[in-house]
């Protein structure tokens, strides 16, 4: 039976409908924000997989271009391959919610959004989160929620929930924050250049209106909530756990304390593989599956004394692992100039972590396009990232980016972007690849900070450089320890991972990971003090290597000219299916195709704007001059210098400048008559013509006979003075 519940949130109606669609899923809602419409259904596995050494949970978010009135492009006209914002969408649902599923449940849990109608003014995608949320609470599915997630905006200084498109346009923040109904467990946020205080505010105004949604969700879970259902646990004996903890204490943490990350590895694979190893050897009589059994509840045990020997060591000791202190950054260098012909490159090192990036420069009409749900369809600014296997001394999958790698990439991109210079202060598409040649933790900050000095190598005149650290947390039940800096195993092994990027002045970007339930307010305070001192310590070493941008783009990147033309003659620069345009292209370029890498690159805007761009100043000239020349008005009556292209019985064509044609009529060829204008003229004459004016069709008349007519008269009368003087 269908049941439908209702409330006012924020000024704006948010509508739950239950029991109406997808009846065999464990879970299933369709929720309606304004015309906004999203199914999110949600099934678990009916067996466990209790040897797995991780939760088996896919969040999908599936965008369906019908939901904005859109057919896909390409050959094939139907949904593929997830684009960059669904994949970012699913990471920001799964995020909150993966922390909240008990840690010993293995059942494999697959989360569908399909998103069925799209209002830009109320996000698809903060409702896929509140609608994932509620199907899994109501679902017979075990799961500590419910969550809720809201968009905070502050426009002229008010902040402002699940801001309109409007008001997105006119903030300086769009944040994005999710969390319980005690505390918040997710940030994603870009800004510009906020202080830290008025982001804290941000923060907490945003858990303020989760809370709304949460009362929400409690009353809808009351009504039709599910029991939940019993799960296989993998039982762990406590006298097994007492034997292998006895055995592999002492050299776990005496592993711990070695600083070289490499050594440390190995150690702590030895100690594991010798510890299997044994227990192997000590139970060979065991049918298989009893032995995998044992041999897994032995390596729970291990990766629990791992887990709290580590803990132990930051919190009661207050060290860290490779001898650090608390707020200390490990190791910093900063060099530009890495690669001598890419247009900028820099490579940045923190500790173990190092980030070669490489900025390029290209036209504007290289920007991307973007086949998604939003209302931008284009970018001109992007940063890629590319994190290979070598660079953790380990061999794993190669091909296209998957979801760590895009959401690296957008993370850096939303910091780098809030610097970028507008399209008319900086006419290119720029892009930013970040190759991560090492990783010990924070590999996304290092590329926020190898970028933005490539940025700057390469002449872009970014506002400010940009600096990302990442703070992490240990914590217990009485008390916390904040970490600047985090390395690998302090991330894996830690509470948070929290990714802060920005100029001396403010925030650019934020980004924050738990694993407990929640943060309250007053580490997310410290954290981000913490992590605004270290960022001015790490911009120190950027300036260090590069203080300002470059005044001029590299000799390699193509240098651009822009003016203006009447945007009426767009169509006559571009001529008929192309043809003037590729004329001129190819003539100024000296190329034989118009996708030659050597071949001049023309940009024509609407608004009459012409970009020209090449490496050589000379070929730019050239191409300026030629446009100039087909939009150069004809003034009746001007003479002309003209060239005869074409030659007929009733007169010649003469062009006067390229896409600049007229017909002398065989009348107007000279004073006296002329029978065949063949006799007077060929292809390829040069001539003196006079602008006669456009016909009532707007073709252009031209004249020799009146051109020549005033040389006649010079000529008869300096004769004529020549005589008298005899």
């Amino acid at each position: 039976m269908k049941k439908v519940f209702e409330t006012d949130f924020r000024g704006r109606k948010l509508v739950v409908e239950i029991g109406g669609v997808a009846k065999q899923a464990d879970g299933a809602v369709l929720v309606r924000y304004g015309d906004t419409v999203v199914l999110s259904t949600v099934v678990a596995s009916k067996n466990a997989n209790l040897l797995s050494d991780f939760f088996p949970l896919m969040v999908l978010y599936q965008e369906k271009l019908y939901s904005v009135g859109k057919i896909p492009g390409g050959f094939i006209k139907r949904e593929g391959r997830p684009s960059e914002a669904a994949t970012l969408a699913a990471r920001m649902i799964d995020r909150p919610m993966r922390p909240l599923f008990p840690s010993d449940f293995k059942n494999e849990v697959q989360i569908v959004n399909t998103i069925l109608s799209v209002d830009p003014d109320n996000s698809p995608e903060i409702t896929a989160l509140f609608a994932s949320s509620l199907a899994t609470s109501i679902s017979k599915i075990p799961f500590n929620g419910p969550i809720a997630g809201v968009k905070v905006g502050r426009v002229n200084g008010k902040f402002v929930i699940n801001p309109t498109t409007m008001e997105a346009e006119e903030s300086d923040i769009d944040l994005t924050v999710a969390g319980t109904r005690d505390a918040i467990n997710m940030v994603e946020s870009s800004a510009k250049e906020v202080k830290e205080e008025d982001m804290l505010e941000a923060l907490m105004f945003g858990h303020e209106a989760v809370k709304e949604l949460i009362e929400f969700e409690d009353k809808i879970v009351s009504e039709v909530g599910q029991e939940k259902m019993k799960y296989e646990k993998l039982d762990i004996e406590e006298e097994l756990r007492d034997e292998v903890t006895k055995k592999i204490e002492k050299d776990i943490d005496k592993a711990l304390r070695i600083k070289e990350k490499l050594e440390k590895d190995e150690k702590l694979d030895e100690i594991k593989e010798n510890l299997i190893e044994e227990y192997k050897e000590a139970n060979e009589s065991l049918k298989d599956d009893e032995l995998k059994e044992l041999l897994t509840k032995v390596t729970l045990i291990y990766n629990d004394v791992l887990y709290s020997l580590f803990r132990n060591i930051i919190t009661v000791e207050k060290q860290r692992p490779d001898g650090r202190g608390l707020e200390e950054i490990r190791p910093l260098s900063a060099e530009i100039d890495f690669l001598p012909r890419t247009h900028g490159s820099a490579l940045f090192t923190r500790g173990q972590t190092q980030s070669l990036s490489v900025t390029t420069l290209g036209a504007l009409g290289e920007h991307q396009i973007l086949d998604g749900l939003g209302l931008e369809d284009s970018k001109r600014f992007m940063l890629h990232y590319n994190f290979p296997q070598f660079s953790v001394g380990e061999t794993g999958r190669y091909g296209a980016p998957g979801r760590r790698e895009v959401g690296h990439g957008a993370l850096g991109e939303k910091a780098l972007l809030q610097v970028i210079p507008d399209e008319e202060e900086f006419p290119y598409t720029i892009r930013v690849v970040s190759e991560i040649l090492e990783s010990n933790g924070s590999s996304s900050q290092a590329s926020i900070c190898a970028g933005c000095m490539s940025l700057m190598a390469a002449g872009v005149p970014i506002k400010a450089p940009v600096a990302g650290i990442a703070m992490g947390l240990i914590s217990n039940e009485k008390e916390y320890t904040i970490l600047t800096d985090i390395q690998g195993m302090e991330d894996h092994l830690g509470d948070m991972d929290f990714k802060v990027a920005g100029t001396k002045d403010g925030i650019c970007a934020l980004q924050m990971d738990i694993k407990i339930k929640g943060i309250t307010k007053q580490i997310l305070e410290e954290a981000l003090i913490q992590a605004k001192k270290a960022r001015l310590e790490v911009l120190d070493v950027i300036t260090g290597a590069i203080a300002e941008p470059r005044k001029e783009v590299s000799k390699y990147a193509p240098k651009v000219v822009t003016f203006n033309i009447d945007p009426e003659k767009i169509k006559d620069v571009i001529g008929r299916g192309g043809e003037m345009i590729t004329k001129i292209i190819l003539e100024c370029s000296h190329v034989n195709s118009v996708n030659d890498i050597n071949a001049v690159k023309v940009d024509l805007e609407d608004d009459g704007r012409v970009v020209i761009y090449h490496t050589d100043k000379e070929i730019i000239d050239a191409t300026r001059k030629m446009i100039e020349d087909v939009v150069k008005e004809v003034e009746p009556g001007k003479i002309y210098n003209g060239k005869v292209v074409k030659v007929e019985d009733f007169g010649c064509f003469v062009e006067l400048w390229p896409g600049c044609e007229g017909l002398v009529h065989v009348s107007q060829l000279d004073t006296k008559r002329v029978e065949k204008p063949s006799d007077m003229v060929k292809v390829g004459d040069d001539i003196i013509v006079k602008a006669l004016g456009f016909d009532n069709k707007g073709r252009l008349n031209l004249s020799r006979k009146q051109a020549i007519e005033p040389e006649k008269k010079e000529v008869k009368k300096i004769k004529k003075e020549e005589k008298k003087s005899e």
